[in-house]
Order: C-alpha cells, then sequence, then structure tokens
C-alpha cells in the first residue's frame, strides 16, 4: 500500500491556502487545478486501476 501525505501550497491564481493529496491541488474559490505532473508521486496507470471498466 502506497502512503499518502496531505499537503498545503497557496492558489496560483487567488493566493488562498489550498490543500491537496502528494501536491496535487485544486482551489475551490477560483477553480485553479495544479497541473498532474507537479504531484510528488506517481500516478498510478490504468492496469493499476481494478476498477477501471475495459
Amino acid at each position: 500500500m502506497t502512503h499518502t501525505e496531505i499537503t498545503r501550497t497557496d492558489c496560483r491564481q487567488c493566493d488562498t491556502e489550498v490543500h491537496g493529496i502528494d501536491g496535487r491541488y485544486a482551489c475551490p474559490l477560483c477553480g485553479w487545478v495544479s497541473h498532474w505532473s507537479q504531484g510528488h508521486s506517481v500516478l498510478p496507470t490504468e492496469v493499476d486501476d481494478r476498477e477501471w471498466d475495459r
């Protein structure tokens, strides 16, 4: 099982403090979303997702 971490940063559009998981963020006030590649861990592939409908 992979360890996940709750992280925080300031929104790059409206400067609101936002919290995310492993460095991935979405601001609830203005809609800013960090790019998927900016996280602290590698995202699982579709092969790793047991719920993915093939």
